[in-house]
């Protein structure tokens, strides 16, 4: 057919006068329409076939699922094509779990025919003033027939993968009160750069540190052997006693944290507990920000946010009852900084630990 065309509705020579070579292109256009739609009709019915053989063999090597289901359901009973059949499933599927009726294929407020029909069918009715309460009432009492019988009660605090991301806002505690948790598969990969980070600090010396290995169990870092014994929670539980914490730090993933979870009954309940999540440069930044909450013996430090605010005269940030305000640019170098109090006075009569007096310039 393609060959014909071109046959029919050759080229015209150059020097033909521009409106017949613009009407043999659009008579050619025109002759090629059957061939190019038998193309898309063709690729259109080869893309309904893989996609409905893709459901079925999921259907065939696994758990069936309700939403696959639904869609052979919609193909075989009521002959729907894959987009049909698609919108047939997510009705059915939300029908019968009580959930509310949304067909985002339609404005909202209305449904599509296929939508509608599968949500019909999954026990949906749209007259029925409390239809979404009587669903989501007949679901949960299906749901309460199928629920597991739990052996043991579950911990009522969260988990350690549920713990927040280390910020500045807690407390400073003493590295002596610390403790760190390290995933088996993060120390032993150089390339992430988290335990190196660690190891670099000087209080980690003074912190408790301890290797979570989700194949082997527990160990204190350095100590290549396990504490003596097969249950995880049994090891943790030896490492920890004795140890009184204020901030616990967790850096694990995948299978490490998974054991952690496991076996999270002998983490002692900590006035700070936290662990690194998502890309390995936002955990070293999250590392970073758990360093230095750090505090030896002697020192004090200060924790949260400084609220800085651009004024006309310059920068000023605030923290507590004091103002660092800029005073202009200091000689031969950078800028100099007054120390204030909430009514504008110096702070003056202030001193360190050591009992330095404090100069409100700086």
């Amino acid at each position: 057919m393609l060959a014909s065309v071109w046959t029919d509705y050759p080229d015209l020579p150059f020097d033909a006068p521009l409106h017949e070579r613009m009407a043999r292109s659009r008579a050619r256009v025109a002759a090629l329409r059957p061939f190019n739609d038998a193309i898309r009709e063709d690729a259109e019915r080869e893309r309904q076939r893989a996609n409905f053989a893709c459901i079925e063999t999921q259907v065939a090597s696994g758990p069936i699922k309700p939403f696959d289901r639904a869609i052979l359901h919609a193909r075989d009973q009521h002959g729907y094509d894959w987009d049909a059949a698609g919108l047939y499933a997510q009705g059915r599927c939300a029908a019968e779990p009580g959930r509310e009726l949304r067909d985002f294929s339609v404005p909202p407020g209305e449904a599509s025919p296929a939508y509608a029909q599968g949500f019909r069918d999954g026990g949906g009715c749209f007259a029925d003033l409390f239809d979404m309460a009587r669903r989501s009432y007949a679901a949960a009492e299906r749901n309460a027939d199928r629920l597991p019988i739990l052996a043991t009660p579950p911990f009522s605090r969260p988990a350690p993968s549920n713990w927040p991301s280390p910020t500045d806002a807690p407390r400073p505690a003493l590295w002596s009160k610390r403790a760190v948790i390290i995933g088996a598969d993060t120390a032993a990969n150089a390339g992430v750069g988290l335990i190196t980070m660690l190891q670099a600090h000087p209080g980690h010396a003074i912190a408790h540190t301890i290797i979570a290995d989700g194949a082997r169990g527990f160990r204190s870092l350095g100590n290549c052997d396990h504490v003596r014994t097969e249950d995880p929670a049994g090891q943790l539980r030896s490492l920890l006693t004795g140890v009184e914490l204020d901030d616990l730090l967790i850096i694990a993933d995948a299978a490490d944290l998974a054991l952690l979870d496991q076996h999270a009954s002998p983490l002692p309940l900590c006035r700070t507990m936290e662990r690194t999540r998502n890309s390995h440069i936002q955990q070293c930044a999250q590392l970073r920000t758990w360093l230095d909450r750090g505090l030896f013996a002697g020192e004090v430090l200060a924790s949260g946010h400084i609220r800085w605010t651009k004024l006309a005269q310059g920068l000023s940030g605030r923290l507590g009852e004091f103002v660092a305000r800029s005073a202009g640019k200091a000689q031969p170098r950078g800028h100099s900084i007054v120390i204030e109090r909430c009514d504008g006075s110096p702070a003056t009569g202030y001193m360190t630990p050591q009992g330095e007096l404090l100069s409100p310039r700086r």
